[in-house]
C-alpha cells in the first residue's frame, strides 16, 4: 500500500490587549476583541470557508476516496462559537462525507506536556470530549501542540487509548531513515507514530510562491512526480502543515486554490498512491521500527525542538510563573478564573516572546502583535499578575500558604526525580563500563625474561677435560 496522509492544522490565539502596568488590580478583561474578531474574519473568508467548500467538491467528486485530517485547537473552536459561528457548521458539513479524521489535542493549544502531566491529560480529555459533542467523532489519534513530542509524550498518550500520533520527522532523530514509513514508540509500542515529510510539506507551505524557488512555479502534476521518484519500498508521504496555508499564508492569487483542486486527480491519475486518515494507516501498515525521542521534538524552526516558546529566560519565566499558580486556580473552582486559566496557556503568548532572528524571524513575526519579545513578556507578566491577584482574593490566607507550600514540595520532588534519573544512568554507564571484559597487559618491567638453552654442568666439564687431554698428548 501506498498512501498519502494530508493533515492541517486549525488554530488561532485570544490575543492580549495591551494591559498596562496601572491596570493590575483594577481592571481584569484581558482580550483584544477587535482583533481577535477581525483576524478570524479575515482568515474565515481567506482560507477556512473557500478551502472547505473545496475539500467538500474535492470528495464527492473523488467517489469518496479523497481524504483529509484535521486538529481544531479548543481554542479555535471557541472563536467559531463567538465571532464565526458559519466556520463551525462549514466544518461540520465536512464531517457528515465520513471522510475527515478529526483529532485530539490539548484544548488550549498549549505547551503542557513539557511541565504538567495531569493538566495536559485534562486538556487532552476536554478536547476529546469537544471534538464528539460538534462533530460526532471520538478522536483515536493525537496531535500534540506544534507536533511536539517525545518518548515520555507518547507513553502518556498510550495510557489514555490513542492508537497514534502525529509529529515531526526530525533529521536528528531519524539519522538515516526516512519518515515515509510509520513507527512506532519506544516505551509503549502498541502506539504509531506517523512523521511529517517536511521536505514535500514545506513545498506547499513556505515555497510555493517563491519566485526565488528553483522549483517555481510549483503545478500538481510536478509535486505528484516527486512521489513516484521515491524508494518504492516506502509506505506513506505524510504532508502536515497548517490550514491558513490556503488562501493566508499562501494567497490566493499564487494559484494555490488551483493546486488543490487538481491534487487529487494528480495523484489518482499518475501514481499508485491513495489518501488515508491517520486511523486508516496505524490501522493498515504495520510499523517498521522503534523512533528514540529522549527530548522533546517539534515542527518549528530549524533545530525542530521547543526553544521557539522555552528558548530564553522571558519565556521560561513566563511559564513557570504561569504553572506555579495551577494548584490555587483549580481550588477556586471558578468559571471565569477556569477560563482565563485555558486562555492564558496558548503556546503564541510564549511563541511572541521568542528572540530567534537570522531565517526563523520572518515565520515569528507572523500574526504577532507586539513590536519586540519584551513587549510581549511585558503585556503578559501584567495580565498574568492581575490574574494572579483575583485568584488569591477568591481563596483564604490558609489556603493560598497550603498551596504554597505544595508546589514547593512538588518542586522539591521533581527535582529529587531528576537527581535520582541522572544517578540511574551514571550507575548504569559504570555497570557497562565494569562488565566489559578487560584485557590483562603484563608491565613490561615486570615481563618474565626468555628462557636460556638448558645446558648441563656435566656436558661442559667433560668438553673442557677432552681438550686438555688432546693438549698434553700433543
Amino acid at each position: 500500500m501506498k498512501t498519502i496522509c494530508l493533515y492541517f492544522q486549525v488554530h488561532q490565539p485570544f490575543r492580549l490587549r495591551t494591559y498596562r502596568f496601572f491596570e493590575i488590580g483594577n481592571n481584569h478583561y484581558y482580550y483584544d476583541d477587535y482583533a481577535n474578531e477581525s483576524i478570524l474574519q479575515r482568515i474565515a473568508n481567506n482560507s477556512y470557508l473557500p478551502v472547505n467548500e473545496i475539500i467538500y467538491d474535492l470528495i464527492k467528486k473523488s467517489k469518496d476516496k479523497f481524504k483529509i485530517t484535521f486538529s481544531i485547537s479548543g481554542i479555535a473552536l471557541d472563536q467559531f462559537n463567538l465571532y464565526a459561528p458559519e466556520v463551525l457548521k462549514s466544518f461540520q458539513k465536512l464531517a457528515k462525507t465520513g471522510n475527515v479524521e478529526f483529532l485530539a489535542e490539548t484544548y488550549s493549544h498549549s505547551i503542557s506536556s513539557l511541565i504538567d502531566k495531569e493538566e495536559f491529560v485534562e486538556q487532552v480529555k476536554l478536547h476529546a470530549k469537544t471534538v464528539e459533542k460538534y462533530f460526532g467523532f471520538k478522536p483515536k489519534v493525537f496531535r500534540n501542540t506544534e507536533l511536539i513530542y517525545s518518548d515520555d509524550i507518547g507513553e502518556t498518550i498510550a495510557e489514555m487509548g490513542f492508537k497514534a500520533i502525529l509529529t515531526e520527522g526530525a533529521k536528528h532523530v531519524l539519522g538515516w531513515k526516512s519518515p515515509n514509513y510509520l513507527y512506532y514508540n519506544t516505551l509503549n509500542p502498541k502506539l504509531k507514530i506517523l512523521l511529517r515529510n517536511y521536505k514535500f510539506s514545506d513545498d506547499i507551505a513556505f515555497r510555493f510562491s517563491d519566485r526565488a524557488w528553483d522549483e517555481w512555479p510549483l503545478t500538481a502534476d510536478k509535486f505528484v512526480s516527486w512521489f513516484n521518484n521515491i524508494n518504492p519500498k516506502e509506505e506513506i508521504i505524510n504532508l502536515f502543515m497548517d490550514y491558513e496555508t490556503f488562501g493566508e499564508h499562501q494567497k490566493k492569487e499564487s494559484g494555490i486554490s488551483e493546486f488543490l483542486k487538481a491534487f487529487p486527480s494528480a495523484v489518482f491519475d499518475k501514481s499508485d498512491f491513495t489518501f488515508s486518515t491517520p486511523s486508516e494507516v496505524a490501522d493498515i501498515l504495520q510499523p517498521v521500527a522503534a523512533i528514540n525521542v529522549p527530548y522533546p521534538i517539534s515542527w518549528a524552526d530549524e533545530e525542530r525542538d521547543v526553544t521557539a516558546w522555552l528558548g530564553n529566560d522571558l519565556q521560561d519565566e513566563a511559564f513557570h510563573k504561569l504553572y506555579e499558580l495551577k494548584n490555587l486556580v483549580k481550588k477556586t473552582n471558578n468559571k471565569d478564573i477556569l477560563k482565563d486559566w485555558a486562555y492564558l496557556q496558548t503556546s503564541d503568548h510564549f511563541y511572541y516572546m521568542c528572540n530567534k532572528f537570522f531565517s526563523d524571524g520572518d515565520v515569528h513575526s507572523y500574526f504577532n502583535p507586539y513590536q519586540s519579545p519584551y513587549d510581549a513578556f511585558i503585556n503578559y507578566m501584567n495580565v498574568l499578575n492581575d490574574f494572579a491577584i483575583r485568584v488569591k482574593k477568591l481563596l483564604s490566607k490558609e489556603e493560598t500558604q497550603f498551596v504554597k507550600l505544595q508546589n514547593q514540595l512538588t518542586r522539591k520532588d521533581k527535582q529529587l526525580t531528576k537527581y535520582k534519573n541522572e544517578l540511574t544512568k551514571l550507575k548504569s554507564k559504570i555497570d557497562t563500563v565494569n562488565k566489559k571484559p578487560v584485557k590483562k597487559e603484563v608491565p613490561i618491567s615486570k615481563a618474565p625474561a626468555k628462557p636460556l638453552a638448558k645446558t648441563s654442568t656435566k656436558t661442559v666439564k667433560s668438553k673442557t677435560q677432552k681438550k686438555q687431554a688432546k693438549t698434553k698428548t700433543k
